[in-house]
C-alpha cells in the first residue's frame, strides 16, 4: 500500500506538493491528474526515491521510501529521462537494469520482446521514440516489480501499439497484482485503465477517489427554459454548478451530485425539456479546472 500523510515538497523554495493526502491499495491502478506544474511528476518522483518530502509522511507498505534500496527494487518508474543509454542495445539495456532488479525475468522479457518484435542488437540511439518507450516497457515488466509508475508512458506509440502495451501492462496487473500509477494528459487512458484518481491543483489535493465515483457525482443536463431573463447560477442555490451557458432558450448546465438530485432540482425550474447527459472523463477534468479558475485551453500534462 502507498501513502502520502500531508506530504509537502519545495523546489527552489517554491511550494510545488502542499500537505497532499493519497492512499492507493496494492493492485490498484491509479491516475494522476492536473494541469502543468500541479505537482503530477513530483509525486511519482517523491515515490521512486529520488526526492526527498519536505514534510508528512511517504511510505510504501508502510516503509519510507527515500535512500531505501529495498523498496527501490519493488519500484520501476518510466518518464522521458529513462532511457538516457543511447548508446547501449537493447540487450545491454536489459543487463543494465538486471544488476538492480533481483526478480528480472528473461522469460517475460522475450515473451514481450517477441510480441512486439524489437531488435536486440541494434543501438537505442537508431529506435524511434516509440520503439524507445516499448523497449523500456517490457523492461519494466521483466523487472517483475510491485510498483509501476508510468509519466506520459505512451507518448510516442502509435494506436495499434498503445493498444498492444496497455494490453502488456494490464495483463501485469491481472497476473501478479501489479500496483500502477499513470500520470497522462491523456484522460480516456486513465478512464480506460485506472481504478482510481487524485486531481492535484496547485500542489493541493482536489478530490481521490474511484473513477466510478468521479463520473457518478457530476452531471451535464440539457435543458430547454421559457424564461424572460437568462438563468444563472444564483437561480440554483442548492446545486454546486460548475458551468452553465445558453443559446437562446437552450441551456446546457454542468452540476456536482447525485444524478437524481441534479435531475429534481432542475426540474423544479418547469424546463420543457431535459435530458441527463454522461459526461466523459476529460469533460469532467475540465470543468473541475474551470471551476477553479483554469480556462479550457489549459494543458494537461507537466
Amino acid at each position: 500500500m502507498i501513502e502520502l500523510k500531508n506530504v509537502t515538497k519545495k523546489i527552489d523554495d517554491k511550494i510545488i506538493l502542499d500537505n497532499v493526502n493519497i492512499t492507493i491499495p496494492d493492485g490498484t491502478s491509479f491516475g494522476l491528474l492536473g494541469s502543468n506544474g500541479a505537482g503530477k511528476s513530483t509525486i511519482l518522483r517523491l515515490l521512486c526515491g529520488i526526492y526527498r518530502p519536505d514534510g508528512g509522511e511517504l511510505h510504501i507498505d508502510k516503509e519510507e521510501v527515500y535512500d531505501n534500496n529495498s523498496i527501490k527494487e519493488r519500484v520501476f518508474f518510466i518518464n522521458d529521462e529513462t532511457i538516457q543509454f543511447t548508446s547501449y542495445t537493447l540487450k545491454s539495456l536489459k543487463n543494465f537494469y538486471k544488476r538492480f532488479y533481483p526478480k528480472f525475468s528473461e522469460d517475460i522479457f522475450e515473451d514481450l520482446r517477441k510480441q512486439i518484435k524489437l531488435p536486440l542488437d541494434k543501438k537505442l540511439s537508431k529506435f524511434s521514440k516509440g520503439m524507445k518507450r516499448q523497449a523500456i516497457v517490457i523492461i519494466a515488466l521483466a523487472c517483475c516489480t510491485d510498483y509501476l509508475f508510468l509519466d506520459e508512458a505512451f507518448d510516442g506509440l502509435d494506436p495499434s501499439m498503445r493498444i498492444i502495451v496497455k494490453r502488456m501492462i494490464v495483463d501485469a496487473m491481472i497476473d501478479r497484482n501489479l500496483t500502477t500509477i499513470i500520470s497522462s494528459h491523456n484522460l480516456k487512458e486513465i478512464g480506460e485503465i485506472c481504478d482510481s484518481a487524485v486531481l492535484i491543483h496547485e500542489g493541493k489535493t482536489v478530490f481521490s477517489c474511484g473513477i466510478d465515483e468521479i463520473q457518478s457525482n457530476i452531471h451535464k443536463v440539457q435543458a430547454v427554459f421559457s424564461v424572460s431573463e437568462p438563468l444563472k447560477k444564483e437561480d440554483f442555490p442548492e446545486l454546486e454548478i460548475l458551468h452553465i451557458e445558453n443559446s437562446k432558450s437552450v441551456y446546457r448546465i454542468i452540476a456536482k451530485g447525485s444524478e437524481e438530485e441534479v435531475e429534481r432540482i432542475i426540474k423544479a425550474k418547469n424546463p420543457t425539456v431535459i435530458e441527463m447527459i454522461p459526461l466523459t472523463l476529460e469533460e469532467i477534468f475540465i470543468y473541475e479546472m474551470e471551476g477553479l479558475g483554469y480556462g479550457s485551453t489549459e494543458s494537461f500534462s507537466e
